[in-house]
């Protein structure tokens, strides 16, 4: 047997997943508390003994690893018109696997300056104008930012005329200049910042976590956890070159801070008749609702969906679900272990599957002009996915499962929401996606089959 252990260094637990190269078979996980603030080493020796107490000992042939410890790869991102080049390089950013704490359009100001020394980014990433556009904006957020006493490195990715200027105003930062997020309008161009963004978090982040304590240890730091997650399900969706992929996907990973989307699919109009505003969708995209979370989160789903709609599908009242939120968000590890909480619960999952959701999907605006009628597609047309995978525990241990799935997808309520119409659902129910993605970086072909094992159950 030919064995490789792959390793999550999460915010809160570290949690590992071994598999056969061999016979391309899941054997085992194990998770522990991520001691980031001691010897993260420590954690993951606890995950080692769980793991060898459920499969035994093994001499592992690879030790691979992602890791979000810490919170994950915090980044700002500077662009100009909030529609355009801020969103290009917000998209950038999260397909990369960081996390993008505050988005910033125009000129910064003084306020915003003084709002990113306190976030207290991990990379900023500044984009704005298309190659020949817009100067000035780039000229003064670069002037703006080397008046600070910001220290963590910098990428541009803005017009490209300007860049000789931005490195030379930005001299005395780590910048790293990479081709423009929109050289056209219409036009993204989001690789190159991404490679860029990972090759930051695997020579700096890392050591600032102390992951470098256990490079002797491992194989290697691959990737930060989301785009191992982002890399599996590109894999599962497209293949590989000899294995056949499922085609588009869905997959929805609902936590207890944040609930992330990610869509596999090219999401373009259906109809001569219909439009694209705004810029074009990448084939594998990736969302993050920062405010939508089974815990610390809860706020933000009423919020978001009304108190109204938690007491219809809980079936409780608005002054028990006061309470239980209360007790829940001061108590974020408590498992729902009183019916009023298992109710609470579903209803919570299901309204933070529909709203991610529906923010995830593009939408569709409807038009009459002299020429007849027309529609206007922003995002992606998620119409046509049937495929819909489910991970995180409040989802794989929820026995109505079908139930809150089925809030993601469309209904009469979702008015002009191009949101999946019907779809199967499948289950991550080992937690593999993230180990999944790490695999396919030396073996595509093994990571593919594992997850059509498990999740398709051939």
């Amino acid at each position: 047997m030919q064995a490789v252990l792959l390793i999550d260094f999460g915010s809160t637990c570290t949690k590992l997943t071994a598999v056969d190269l061999d016979e391309a078979e899941f054997l085992g996980n194990a998770t522990s508390f991520t001691t980031v603030d001691t010897d993260i080493n420590d954690g993951l020796e606890l995950a080692k003994a769980e793991l060898k107490a459920k499969i035994g000992e093994l001499e592992y042939k690879e030790q691979l690893a992602c890791s979000s410890a810490a919170g994950g790869l915090r980044m700002v991102v500077s662009g100009l018109m909030p529609e355009l080049t801020a969103e290009a390089a917000r998209s950038a950013a999260l397909g990369a696997g960081a996390k993008v704490v505050k988005t910033y359009s125009h000129e910064l100001t003084r306020g915003d300056l003084a709002e990113i020394s306190e976030i207290k980014p991990e990379i900023i990433l500044i984009t704005g104008g298309t190659d020949g556009g817009n100067k000035e904006v780039i000229l003064h957020n670069a002037c703006s930012l080397a008046a600070t006493d910001i220290k963590c490195p910098l990428v541009y990715a803005g017009n490209r005329v300007v860049a000789d200027e931005v490195r030379d105003i930005l001299s005395s930062f780590d910048l790293t200049v990479c081709p423009n997020v929109m050289p056209k309008l219409g036009e993204i161009n989001i690789a190159p910042v991404q490679d860029r963004i990972r090759e930051l978090f695997l020579q700096r982040i890392i050591q600032a976590k102390g992951l470098s304590q256990i490079e002797d240890v491992i194989s290697g730091i691959m990737m930060p956890t989301p785009q191992a997650m982002l890399k599996a399900m590109q894999l599962l969706a497209l293949g590989s070159k000899d294995i056949k992929g499922i085609g588009d996907l869905l997959a929805i990973d609902l936590g207890g801070a944040t609930t992330d989307v990610y869509s596999m699919a090219g999401g373009s109009p259906r109809s001569a008749a219909t439009i694209i505003k705004g810029l074009p969708e990448p084939y594998a995209k990736r969302t993050v609702e920062g405010d939508i979370g089974m815990r610390y989160g809860i706020a933000g789903i009423i919020s978001a969906a009304g108190i109204e709609r938690v007491e219809k599908i809980s079936g409780l009242d608005a002054d028990s679900i006061s309470h239980w939120c209360d007790t829940l968000q001061a108590d974020p590890a408590r498992l729902p272990d009183q019916e009023e909480i298992k109710a609470l619960d579903y209803a919570l999952s299901c309204l933070a599957v529909e709203i991610a959701v529906t923010r995830h999907a593009g939408t569709l605006e409807e038009f009459y002009t002299p020429m007849g009628q027309v529609f206007a597609q922003s995002g992606k047309d998620l119409r046509g996915v049937r495929k819909i995978i489910a991970t995180g525990g409040s989802l794989v241990y929820s026995p109505m499962l079908d139930n809150i799935l089925s809030y993601a997808l469309y209904s009469p309520r979702d008015q002009g929401s191009l949101k999946p119409e019907s779809a199967d659902y499948l289950i991550d129910k080992n937690y593999i996606l993230s180990a999944m993605g790490v695999l396919s970086e030396k073996y595509p072909d093994i990571a593919l089959r594992i997850m059509r094992k498990e999740l398709l159950h051939e």
